[in-house]
């Protein structure tokens, strides 16, 4: 049995399975028999799949086009600057071969006649809190990315809605695009692995699904890198071992890809059948916090560096106050004028959220990296987040602010010391002092109960 629904008119109706369709398979579109729209989808799992991921198209530049009509045929870049890297760009843009994440001269070079302009972040957060908003209003199992895509798991929709997943995603996707004014993809699956692959397939204002039953067909003929945790770095082992299609790694048994690739091999092996087991978590937990910035000019000397660092630590100590956490390891990242990336680090004795102490570390890591090396780019950090309450802890000693924290005691003539020395009257740690002590690094180190994401 084969359902079919238009994301147009919202019109659902069954083809006949005697009569193929003009396209199938993952990202095909079939047309509606009645308003004539030529993006409806049909599937024979349409209704049992439970899986999104929404993905909004390309964020920053569709925001700026809604806002400024005049844009709207124009290649439109975010970011880049003199010396920075593109945020994104309009799918116009990316006919002329810019990308996400390319440095500025480059795009320039490709796209002379782009429009630049420099990221609004604060609107782009109204507006992606906005359409996360509007998530939740579907489901509450929802599971951010970023700031402009999510996954979403739909099982309930059916109880909630009366309305199948598919059903639910497409009234979202209507919703976005009257409400917001931008559009967004939508991938359905039966795990977040293969939404996500499927959410890709037609952008813009995509809307596909891949099935159980395709999902292993439709995967041999992909590129490694389509696979969630394959980077360039490991895309370039599996090139030199002569794997370039995910078919090849279906070849391949898990113990073979195991004890050549370590625990990602057993990744590479579930992923390439289409198995995933990961759950859409409803909360991630953030592990780092930091502030960069890109130079207009390469810089060596010491002095200008510490200036830099000085505000991108102001950056962060805030960050850390406003959301309440704290960081136990500073780290500094410098990324040289060849593009090659430096990042250091070092754990401090407690969690802190104190602009002095992290500005002093940073220093320290600074100090070691200035070696007549030209720099494009520095960033400021703290890792190993904590509570903010467990933060920079109170002397063990009870001292105080009080401008002469130790007394001496004055001599009398009646000590048998030599008079010359003075006895300090330190106060005795209380047993909840003392308690606190011996259990802090327990307390910092012991690991919180999470789901392992990989439960292979």
């Amino acid at each position: 049995m084969i359902y079919a629904l238009c994301p147009e008119c919202h019109h659902k109706w069954r083809p006949h399975e005697d009569r193929l369709l003009a396209k199938s398979g993952p990202g095909a579109y079939t047309p509606c028999p009645v308003c004539g729209a030529k993006r409806g989808i049909a599937h024979g799992e349409l209704p049992d799949l439970s899986i999104g991921h929404l993905d909004c198209d390309a964020f920053y530049a569709s925001i700026e086009k809604r806002d400024r009509p005049e844009l709207i045929d124009q290649p439109v870049i975010i970011g880049g600057g003199h010396r920075g890297v593109v945020a994104t760009c309009c799918y116009v843009a990316r006919k002329f071969g810019v990308r996400s994440a390319m440095p500025a001269f480059k795009a320039r070079e490709l796209c002379p006649d782009g429009v630049f302009l420099k990221p609004d972040m604060a609107k782009y957060q109204r507006e992606g809190y906005k359409i996360r908003d509007m998530m939740r209003a579907v489901t509450p199992d929802i599971e951010p990315l970023s700031i402009d895509e999510a996954f979403m798991d739909l099982t309930e929709a059916q109880a909630m809605h009366g309305i199948t997943a598919a059903e639910c995603l497409i009234h979202l996707q209507a919703k976005i695009r009257t409400e917001v004014g931008i559009t967004v993809s939508v991938g359905l699956s039966y795990n977040k692995f293969l939404a996500k692959i499927a959410s890709d397939l037609n952008k813009p204002f995509g809307f596909s699904i891949i099935g159980a039953s395709e999902a292993v067909s439709f995967l041999t003929d992909k590129p490694v890198r389509m696979m969630w945790g394959v980077g360039p770095a490991m895309e370039r082992k599996l090139h030199d071992d002569g794997i370039t299609t995910i078919g090849q790694l279906q070849e391949l048994n898990i113990h073979t890809l195991q004890g050549r690739y370590g625990s990602i091999g057993k990744r590479l092996y579930h992923f390439s059948r289409g198995q995933d087991n990961r759950r859409v978590e409803q909360s991630t937990e953030r592990k780092s916090l930091s502030s960069e910035t890109t130079f207009d000019e390469d810089i060596a000397a010491l002095d200008d560096l510490i200036d830099i660092a000085k505000r991108l630590t102001a950056r962060v100590a805030s960050d850390l106050a406003r959301k309440e956490i704290a960081g136990h390891t500073v780290v500094l990242k410098l990324k040289s004028s060849d593009f090659k990336t430096r990042t250091r680090n070092m754990r401090l004795t407690y969690p802190t959220l104190r602009e002095d102490l992290i500005l002093e570390t940073a220093l320290t890591l600074l100090k070691k990296e200035v070696d007549g090396t030209k720099y494009r780019l520095l960033g400021v950090g703290v890792a190993d987040l904590f509570p903010a309450e467990i933060a920079d802890p109170a002397n063990l000693f009870g001292e105080t602010n009080d401008a002469s924290p130790i007394e001496l005691v004055e001599d009398t003539g009646e000590s048998a010391l030599p008079p010359a020395r003075q006895i300090p009257q330190i106060p005795r740690p209380t047993a909840e002092q003392l308690r606190e002590s011996l259990t802090r690094r327990y307390r910092l180190h012991k690991k919180t109960s999470r789901q392992h994401r990989f439960g292979f």
